[in-house]
């Protein structure tokens, strides 16, 4: 049976927000789905993206007014201006199971009133305007992907993709869509919930050459012994001291930051297909409890579901 997909699309949209989900749709027709993309613009004429590149529509979204999927694609433009109303009012017309945005569609969904009372997100650097604008929304600013009921929201750019593959698993399994992601070279999608940005990327560098010495000893080697009490014998202060540097610049504790960079190099080795030992949590059981706490998943599960399918 068809399933019928749309995208809207309209002047300054960013052609990756379209075209990475459109391809896993693609895709997932050459393993027997059967996907029938559409793109739909407000009026029906043909736009132009954000890159000044021309899309032809094959019409109006009120012209078709009933999908399965209808999804709304981001632009640089609407965290920065308001949405207009005649393009507010076209993420309002369709009738669909799902309604989906990627990256700052989100501005338009809530500009039409379809995030309202729901859980949301959308690129982390705009996360706090789409509070502003939707104030009865729950915005998540880590999360690579939310799901409310029939409304889904992703966050940045390729976070699309992720979206889409997650979509295309609940049509048709964790297999076909796995297949895609070999296909399209990506990773098996990400979870909803995992963060949009890596442990060592969350914020500035340290601002003291010695903070920064401890910060860029542990990154280069999480398997060693990285105690409170060893960090501070190494740049020969006190733990307090030691403490109120990590608080003061990073807002976090040493043993926080340790396990963060632990639980980034876990994910990473997982993701590639090997054991998680090399991170260098103390055992598997330690290692377990961060996952469940940050993931709400085991690192076991964790790569059999978001692993890179390899051949």
């Amino acid at each position: 049976m068809s399933h019928r997909v749309a995208f809207l699309v309209y002047d300054g949209v960013t052609l990756l927000d379209l075209a990475g989900p459109a391809e896993v749709f693609k895709e997932a027709n050459r393993f027997g789905a059967d996907y029938r993309i559409e793109l739909v613009s407000p009026t029906g004429a043909e736009v132009t993206s954000s890159l000044g590149v021309r899309i032809a529509v094959d019409g109006a979204v009120a012209a078709e007014p009933a999908f399965d999927t209808f999804l709304v694609a981001g632009s640089d433009l609407y965290p920065r201006a308001w949405v207009p109303s005649e393009l507010a009012e076209a993420a309002r017309i369709p009738v669909a199971t799902r309604i989906a945005s990627i990256c700052t569609g989100a501005f338009v969904l809530a500009a039409a009133g379809l995030l309202d009372g729901k859980r949301a997100t959308t690129h982390w650097q705009v996360t706090h305007e789409l509070a502003v604008r939707c104030p009865t929304c729950h915005v998540e600013p880590d999360a690579i992907y939310v799901r409310d009921g029939g409304t889904y929201t992703s966050a940045g750019v390729t976070a699309g993709i992720d979206l889409a593959l997650a979509l295309v698993e609940e049509d048709h399994g964790p297999g076909l869509a796995r297949d895609v992601a070999r296909a399209l070279v990506v990773y098996m999608q990400r979870a909803g919930g995992q963060s949009q940005f890596s442990a060592p990327l969350q914020g500035p560098p340290p601002r003291s050459p010695a903070l920064r010495t401890i910060t860029d000893l542990v990154t280069a080697n999480p398997r060693n012994n990285y105690s409170l009490g060893e960090l501070a014998k190494h740049l020969n202060v006190s733990t307090r001291q030691l403490t109120r540097l990590f608080h003061d610049e990073l807002a976090t504790t040493p043993a926080r930051y340790v396990e963060n960079i632990r639980f980034d190099m876990a994910r990473a080795l997982l993701d590639q297909g090997h054991t998680a030992i090399l991170a260098g949590f103390p055992g598997y059981e330690s290692m377990r409890r961060v996952f469940a706490r940050k993931l709400s998943i085991s690192p076991a599960a964790y790569q059999r579901r978001f692993s890179t399918a390899r051949r």
